[in-house]
């Protein structure tokens, strides 16, 4: 299959990769121009989508795919599918779509879960919002990038997917480590609360695959001195977005909101932004019941 790939960051270039490696003919395009084995280097968004019969975008927000897809949907042929695979507001997902469709377009929004770890091993989740055939025709694609495609309805159905999802990792995270940091207070050995959460109600996939506990639980950024996996800054941006998308549709989310708040807090004035979002516990530890 031809394919345009536009965004060849930390994520977009390992997926690419991995396309082009499955025998996929890759052309790509980014503003630093990272060199991607095996794909083509494209000298503009418009030249990489030119007679691609799938273009897939990795972008950081939705003001900069609305650019993007300005400039790839003039350039592709009636019947090709515009796969946004970038995390942004539903609002642009669905902007896009349409813009698209005019076109004579299929689209998809297409997040993903697995961070750069599952981009290169090909182990991402995709989960996907759009037409039942553009769908048909990317699957064998994401195959290839990941272990798992859900195919979430419509248009923008993705991103809500994605963006509900990541609402609950956050509250969850906070909660885990607000436990733990209580637990270590009242001289209850971490080992030993692992043993009874990860057993019992408490259990949640937070606690026992990515426990924010140095030396607890399966290898995780704790034990790396909370090195990103997933920065508490992207961790801020999807909580953000899930309260842009609750406040557009008049949904009350006070656990959410209360989890933005206070990522916005370690991301924007303290030291959280480029460590792990599971960082949270050392934050909490150090502090008292008033802060």
């Amino acid at each position: 299959m031809k394919i345009g790939f536009i965004g060849l960051g930390n994520m977009g270039a390992p997926m690419a990769r991995n396309l082009a490696a499955a025998g996929h003919e890759v052309t790509g395009f980014d503003l630093a121009a990272p060199d991607v084995e095996g794909v083509t280097p494209a000298t503009s968004a418009a030249e990489a989508a030119k007679g691609a019969e799938v273009v897939i975008t990795m972008l950081p927000n939705g003001q900069i795919l609305r650019s993007v897809a300005a400039q790839v949907i003039a350039a592709m042929e009636r019947g090709a599918v515009l796969c946004d695979c970038s995390t942004v507001d539903v609002e642009s997902a669905r902007a896009v779509a349409d813009q698209a469709h005019a076109a004579g377009l299929g689209t998809l929004d297409a997040p993903v879960s697995g961070g750069i770890g599952g981009a290169s091993a090909g182990t991402l989740t995709f989960m996907v919002g759009g037409g039942e055939d553009a769908f048909a025709t990317v699957r064998p694609l994401f195959d290839i990038m990941g272990q798992k495609a859900v195919h979430c309805g419509d248009a923008g159905a993705g991103q809500a997917a994605k963006i509900c999802n990541n609402m609950i990792l956050g509250a969850v995270m906070v909660a885990t480590c607000e436990a733990f940091a209580l637990a270590e207070k009242l001289d209850l050995d971490a080992q030993k609360l692992f043993d009874v959460v990860s057993t019992s109600s408490g259990y949640s996939w937070v606690s026992n695959a990515y426990c924010p506990v140095p030396g607890v639980g399966p290898k995780s950024p704790a034990d790396n001195d909370y090195k990103p996996g997933f920065a508490a800054e992207l961790m801020l941006k999807d909580l953000r977005l899930s309260q842009q998308a609750a406040e557009a549709v008049d949904a009350d989310t006070p656990m959410g909101q209360l989890a933005t708040d206070l990522y916005g807090r370690f991301v924007e004035a303290e030291d959280g932004r480029g460590r792990d979002f599971s960082a949270m516990l050392p934050r909490l530890a150090a502090r008292g019941r008033n802060g």
